[in-house]
Formats: C-alpha cells, sequence, structure tokens
C-alpha cells in the first residue's frame, strides 16, 4: 500500500502544470474576492457562514472541472459533494428552487450512474482514461427544443410561488428574471448531465450556456465572488473541449461498440 504522502506526489504529478496554474489562480482570486465582496447576513444567516458554502463550491467545482476534462471517472465522486453543496446553499439562500430540484432529483442519481458507465468504458491504452464521442445533428434539435419548453414552463410556475426570500431586496421583476434564468440553467444542466452520462463531447458547450446564464444570475444576486468560478469554467471548458476533440479525432477509426445508449 502506498503512503498517505507517496499519494500527494503521485496526485500532483497527474496534473499538468496549465492545469494546477489553472486551479490555484482560481482558488487565490476566489478568496481575494472573499475578502473584497464580503456577504452580509441574508435570511437571518450568517454571511460568513455564507462565503465559506461559496468558496467550497469554488474550490470542488474547479476540481471536478480538472477531472471532467481529463476524461476521469473520479469526477462524479467529486461532482456529489458539489450538488450537496449547492443545495446547502440554494436552502441558506431560499432561492433557486429550479436548480435545486434538479441537482436533488437529477443530478445525484446522474452522477451515481455515470460514475458505473464511465467505469464500463476505460481507454484501451491509457485505463485513466474514459473513451469519448460526439453528438449527432438530429440530437441536438431535440434537445435545444426541449431546453426551450422547459424553460418557459417551469420558469412561469416559479413565478407564481412566494420563496420569501430577501436576497433581491423586495424588486419583483429581478425575481421573475432570475426564476426564468434559474430554469433555463437546470433545463441546460439537465442536457449536460444526459450527455456527460453518454461521454458526449457537446457537453463542454452546454457548460459555456450554462456558465454564462450562471454568471448572470451571480451579478443580479450579488455574488461576486462566485464569477471568479464562472471565468474558471469558461477557461477549463474551451480547455476540455480541445482536448475532448483531440482526442476524439485520434481514435475515430477504432472499432468500439459506442453506439449502445449507454
Amino acid at each position: 500500500m502506498k503512503k498517505f504522502k507517496e499519494r500527494l506526489v503521485d496526485l500532483w504529478k497527474y496534473f499538468t502544470t496549465y492545469e494546477k496554474v489553472w486551479f490555484f489562480s482560481i482558488l487565490i482570486l476566489a478568496v481575494i474576492f472573499a475578502f473584497l465582496f464580503p456577504e452580509e447576513d441574508v435570511n437571518g444567516v450568517n454571511g460568513q457562514i455564507i462565503m465559506a458554502l461559496y468558496l467550497a463550491d469554488i474550490f470542488l467545482n474547479i476540481l471536478c472541472e480538472l477531472l471532467i476534462s481529463k476524461q476521469s471517472k473520479w469526477n462524479f465522486i467529486v461532482s456529489l459533494f458539489v450538488e450537496i453543496t449547492e443545495i446547502l446553499i440554494c436552502v441558506v439562500l431560499s432561492y433557486r428552487f429550479a436548480t435545486m430540484a434538479s441537482t436533488l432529483f437529477f443530478w445525484i442519481p446522474i452522477d451515481i450512474i455515470s460514475f458505473i458507465n464511465w467505469h464500463r468504458h476505460p481507454d484501451k491504452q491509457e485505463e485513466d482514461l474514459t473513451k469519448v464521442r460526439k453528438l449527432s445533428g438530429w440530437m441536438e434539435v431535440l434537445v435545444i427544443l426541449g431546453i426551450v419548453i422547459w424553460t418557459l414552463g417551469v420558469g412561469y410556475f416559479l413565478t407564481t410561488l412566494d420563496f420569501g426570500t430577501d436576497l433581491f431586496g423586495g424588486n419583483e421583476l429581478l425575481e421573475v428574471i432570475v426564476c426564468y434564468l434559474d430554469a433555463c440553467v437546470s433545463a441546460v444542466g439537465i442536457a449536460n448531465g444526459v450527455f456527460i452520462l453518454l461521454r458526449y463531447r457537446e457537453q463542454w458547450i452546454a457548460w459555456y450556456i450554462s456558465s454564462i446564464l450562471e454568471g448572470i444570475i451571480n451579478v443580479l444576486s450579488g455574488q461576486y465572488v462566485l464569477l471568479v468560478l464562472k471565468v474558471g469554467y469558461l477557461t477549463n471548458t474551451t480547455y476540455g473541449y480541445i482536448k475532448w476533440t483531440k482526442y476524439i479525432k485520434e481514435h475515430k477509426n477504432d472499432k468500439v461498440k459506442d453506439n449502445k445508449l449507454l
């Protein structure tokens, strides 16, 4: 059995110089923003507790993002802790219940199923890698249609509810806008989860959309420290898309049975 120190050394070597610089840059920026833009008390919860949840969310998310870009199945284990943290944030702030519901009833189960599925499709040459592929055109059309219908339906439903949060200072228009944005993020997130489960490269495109919409919500909600995470998303999403595309091109002639559902 390897000693703990040896495991840490192996983990350090597992990531490239770029990946380590990206990870610690986002983490340090997040801490700086935490001091520059401290959170106020919301719904009777101490602002320092809220900020601690934000920082935990950032740390876990960027680690998960790196593991996904490296086609590692272990990203789903880290993702489970991400889901728990983000559910706590939604409960504490009494907002974004569409995202919370999709996290609780979709993302947590999909993470577990995805871990099992990715474990079944290792790369032949490198077991640490999982085989990935790209999406067909007609499926993209169906996904976009589903996102539009979900956004309008769930967004309208959320506007009929009274969550009683003081996050927006009583600005009803702002609450309505966030409700529809939240519904759209949850829809894109579900599409993203399916893409990840099936190992489709297009999950990175879904990440782009989610990151931009999440960033808008963060600005409207005054959550400036979380904008650091969105910047990290956009940069690493580009990195991950390039890596997955390169892998797909290099393995396009592989005779693998990847036309199954999972």
